[in-house]
């Protein structure tokens, strides 16, 4: 009668493993990240040139003016609030005076920059974020119109809390880019990297 392999006693004893010997010499080092910490950059360069830097910080400038629209209840409240907004009244002017500028602005920016494959992932990144912040501005104000809620105290609680995480957002973005370090936004940057 035949015995099968699992019920010999043989099977039941350790077997040697065999250990790759090294060198006495050989030491380990820490591995170093070039980029620094994790998800601090997206590109392979250590910091992105000026160029790069400029784009993004421009295209976080469609979503701030738009957002500038919810702020009219804080800046209405606080005078000393609104001299600070004071520098960019010509350029929102000029932006509000072309016609249909937000709409030109983001198929612009999305069809220009972000499906555009020669600008590199670290513009395109900002880019996106900046398209999926001015999406999601867009929302409250259709939601307003439909309900048409007045001057109610929600109206003017959710315009000032959507005006200040905004500029939240503007400002945080800018100064990444400035630092040449990717920000990411929140409820927005997962959206902008499954895009990309």
């Amino acid at each position: 009668m035949a015995t099968l392999p699992l019920l010999r006693p043989s099977c039941f004893l350790p077997t040697p493993t065999l250990k790759p010997s090294l060198p006495r010499h050989t030491s380990f080092l820490p591995l170093k990240l070039k980029n620094g910490p994790v998800g601090a950059r997206l590109s392979n360069s250590s910091s992105p040139p000026p160029t790069e830097r400029l784009i993004s910080i421009a295209a976080y400038t469609l979503p701030f003016f738009n957002s500038l629209q919810y702020g009219r209840y804080l800046l209405a409240q606080y005078p000393k609030l609104a001299v600070l907004f004071d520098p960019i009244v010509p350029f929102l002017a000029f932006y509000r005076s072309i016609p249909y500028a937000s709409f030109v602005a983001f198929f612009a920016l999305y069809l220009g920059v972000v499906r555009n494959p020669t600008f590199p992932r670290y513009v395109r990144f900002n880019a996106m974020q900046a398209v999926t912040l001015d999406v999601l501005l867009v929302i409250p104000h259709l939601i307003a119109r439909i309900f048409s809620p007045g001057r109610g105290p929600l109206m003017i609680w959710s315009s000032n809390a959507i005006f200040v995480f905004s500029i939240l957002c503007f400002l945080y973005g800018v100064a990444s880019c400035v630092l040449g370090r990717t920000p990411y936004l929140p409820f927005v940057a997962d959206a902008a990297s499954r895009q990309i």
